[in-house]
């Protein structure tokens, strides 16, 4: 596949078929993503394949839990878990949880996370990181650049070969729960779970935003940037 198809067309899939994915074709996968940027080229990340039945289920449980509080906020009307959520835009998403319970469909993504064909749970190794916005006193992020672009390698070879899957982050709301499940020191954060499969309908024509609707010119507020 050409690379600006891929990067125009790789979606989010969360619908598998029952197909099986190899061990093999997993390792080839993590091959390809290794040769992803990091900072230092200290490549911080840990990847877990999730196999045992009773993992998956624990990795499934602490995603379902927190995916009831996604969901409550969003009854709330808010912004999931945003780093700007005031104490109020807490107390409301928290009383939307038992309608976020009632929501929950049992052949959901959430519900069945354990039977997807791979799950790979991706770390992040906190003695390696250079997060230069350590000491902001705000919300962190740069740590990140040194390991989601080894998540999205996965899905682009994925992708070359034939699978789709998706990025989610749900589950790191209950890392301790986690943590616990999988084995996972402390000096490790649980960066992502990144679930793959043969997918039973793929989705290439995405919607996204133009560019002069994120870019500018000079300033933030300066005029948007065009061709």
């Amino acid at each position: 596949m050409e690379l600006i198809e891929a990067l125009r067309t790789t979606g989010s899939i969360r619908d598998f078929s029952s197909q099986p994915v190899s061990d093999e074709l997993i390792f080839q996968i993590l091959d390809d993503a290794r040769f992803a940027p990091s900072g230092g080229n200290r490549q911080a990340w840990r990847v877990i394949v999730v196999r045992d039945r009773k993992a998956r289920l624990a990795v499934r449980d602490a995603y379902l839990e927190a995916w009831h509080d996604y969901v409550g906020h969003l009854l709330a009307g808010l912004i999931p878990f945003s780093p700007l959520a005031s104490d109020e835009d807490r107390a409301a998403a928290l009383a939307q949880r038992p309608a976020a319970e009632k929501l929950s469909k049992p052949q959901g993504f959430p519900e069945n996370l354990d039977s997807v064909p791979a799950m790979l749970v991706i770390c992040a190794n906190l003695e390696v990181l250079a997060a230069t916005d350590r000491d902001l006193g705000r919300y962190q992020i740069a740590g990140g650049a040194s390991i989601y672009p080894f998540v999205w390698n996965i899905l682009l070879s994925a992708r070359e070969r034939g699978l789709g899957g998706v990025i989610t982050t749900v589950a790191t709301r209950r890392e301790l729960d986690v943590r616990e499940a999988l084995n996972i020191p402390a000096t490790y954060a649980v960066a992502s779970v990144v679930a793959l499969g043969y997918p039973k309908k793929r989705h290439t024509k995405l919607s996204r935003r133009s560019v002069e609707s994120f870019s500018t010119l000079d300033a933030f507020d300066g005029e948007p940037f065009k061709p």
